[in-house]
């Protein structure tokens, strides 16, 4: 009966940590979600940390973006990732790079299809953030890239921004002088952005 109560106990202890510990939410970008030549505190991930661990059950918002990343080298970093923080959300921000160097749509789509895959093979949940390119790259390869998009989040059933930057990517008020990337006073717009998506996610 002793061993019994003493199990009870430790089973009962562990849920309970368990549900105390914040619950995390992985973001895998690259420099549209890695604060660009702004302060880290006013990027959107930072932004929507700070109204996650107020939630009544709380999450904290994981950054492991980097600048310049592509769809490869993230696909590559993701298991790591995953078997280190073990997040029950994962947003995957990728594919401008890809874009902007002209590289073929299949190999996006393949290396969106392969994350997607692997984040909810571990349990998570995805959000894919879609992005668009300027208009000199043509319509047939935005138009593609949209589509690429799309597929990827309908194929796995994950959530779908379609543009990160909706509402403050033809601001010149709100984008930095290279034209790709916010400044601070956009972030507030791109985290409503995500969030919209985001939040019924942690509920």
């Amino acid at each position: 009966m002793r061993r019994c109560l003493v199990l009870l106990l430790f089973v009962w202890c562990a849920i309970a940590s368990a549900v105390d510990a914040p619950r995390k939410v992985l973001v895998l970008g690259d420099s549209l979600s890695a604060a660009h030549n702004i302060p880290v505190e006013a990027g959107w991930v930072r932004l929507l940390d700070a109204r996650t661990v107020k939630m009544a059950t709380p999450w904290t918002m994981v950054n492991a973006s980097i600048s310049g990343e592509t769809s490869l080298s993230g696909r590559n970093r993701l298991p790591g990732l995953l078997a280190k923080q073990r997040p029950g959300v994962v947003v995957i921000e990728l594919g401008a790079n890809d874009g902007l160097q002209g590289l073929p749509l299949g190999k996006l789509a393949d290396n969106l299809d392969a994350m997607i895959g692997t984040a909810t093979a571990s349990g998570a949940r995805v959000l894919l953030l879609g992005i668009e390119l300027p208009v000199n790259y043509g319509p047939q390869y935005r138009d593609g890239l949209r589509k690429v998009y799309a597929d990827a989040a309908r194929k796995h059933g994950a959530a779908l921004v379609p543009f990160l930057l909706d509402g403050v990517a033809l601001d010149p008020a709100l984008m930095q002088d290279d034209g790709l990337h916010p400044k601070a006073s956009g972030e507030p717009r791109v985290a409503e952005n995500v969030w919209k998506a985001l939040s019924p996610m942690l509920h």
